[in-house]
């Protein structure tokens, strides 16, 4: 399986045929660059035409993908951000081990353990959320995919 490209990816990893992704930020980063990938990210939110709640759901989702890429993933990581239509990918990268389990977060955490809610809160804030293994070589890839929809009526 290979990771999802950003120059190619729709959702559920279905290509798309928009040749460039708007918005985009690529940006690599470590632990102390993680309040400058939060500014970055704040600063490109307006660009990309979304809601402050989904502004707010970007940052979490984003924030807590690029700590788990520091905690588990060898200690930095590479963050890509883009849109296509109504659909907004946040993309980390890591050369860690890679996640062993890609459904992961599926169930709630249990409530006793310290830790272990990032990729759950994740998958509650995204439409979808894809891991996989980077190619080549070691380190995961997850995709969060955000639907930018609003429902009738809104």
């Amino acid at each position: 399986m290979s990771s999802p490209d950003p120059t190619s990816l729709g959702i559920g990893g279905r290509p798309t045929d928009t040749p460039s992704p708007a918005g985009a930020v690529d940006q690599p980063f470590d632990r102390d660059g993680l309040y400058g990938l939060r500014a970055t990210l704040s600063a490109h939110a307006p660009g990309l035409d979304i809601s402050a709640e989904q502004t707010e759901h970007l940052l979490i989702v984003a924030g807590e993908l690029a700590t788990n890429a520091i905690r588990h993933g060898g200690g930095s990581g590479r963050l890509r951000l883009w849109r296509r239509g109504d659909i907004l990918y946040c993309q980390v990268s890591d050369d860690g081990p890679g996640m062993r389990d890609p459904q992961v977060g599926t169930v709630p955490p249990d409530q006793a353990r310290a830790g272990g809610r990032g990729i759950w809160i994740c998958r509650q804030l995204c439409t979808e959320l894809i891991i996989d293994h980077a190619e080549p070589g070691p380190g995961a890839v997850v995709t969060a995919v955000i639907s930018l929809a609003r429902p009738a009526g809104r």
